[in-house]
């Protein structure tokens, strides 16, 4: 992953921005400051980074979308307001980026996925090495889409069923039987 903007060098005024506040970043940042801006990006990609593959489980459309997810970080950095901690509002809006970007593939879909999609757990591990250890990362990158995003939205980043129903434009409770299959799946791939 990009460590710096391209192009961009590490001066004495990076370095001063480096030892400023978030705030005064985000101020620096909204008034079109860039290398400000950079020293946000920095602080917050490898964050961003993980929100984004964890849901696509995918490391190339996961890079494409952390970049995006700056881009549109940079071009609504003037709507935010300081009602929330910077990073609260960078994950909010890195959550929507990869949504939408699912929902423009075609990959939404209104209800529950088919019961044979949902069993399917494929075995992430070679099978010239049956003794390989199945992590967790991997197991949840076997999980179905809908299951696997609904997971990560309610387990790793914490939101609410109510709050996943909105983002991903499924009901309550369909975001809550792909959490328990989702864990189900986990479970039995974790077991063997």
């Amino acid at each position: 992953m990009i460590d710096t903007f391209p192009g961009a060098r590490r001066s004495p005024r990076r370095i001063v921005f480096e030892a400023m506040s978030e705030t005064d970043l985000v101020a620096r940042a909204k008034g079109g400051d860039l290398a400000a801006f950079e020293s946000l990006y920095r602080s917050h990609a490898a964050r961003v980074h993980a929100i984004c593959l964890r849901m696509v489980a995918d490391p190339t459309r996961a890079e494409d979308l952390t970049q995006e997810a700056f881009v549109r970080a940079w071009e609504k950095l003037r709507s935010f307001r300081g009602k929330s901690a910077f990073a609260t509002w960078l994950h909010r809006l890195t959550v929507n980026v990869v949504l939408g970007e699912i929902r423009s593939r075609g990959r939404r879909r209104d209800q529950l996925a088919d019961d044979d999609e949902l069993r399917a757990v494929p075995d992430p591990r070679p099978a010239r090495d049956p003794a390989a250890k199945l992590d967790l990362e991997r197991a949840i990158a076997t999980l179905p889409t809908q299951a696997r995003m609904v997971f990560v939205l309610h387990d790793v980043e914490g939101f609410h069923h109510q709050e996943i129903g909105k983002l991903m434009g499924i009901a309550t409770g369909t975001s809550k039987a792909h959490l328990h299959r989702a864990r189900q799946l986990l479970r039995e791939a974790l077991r063997s």
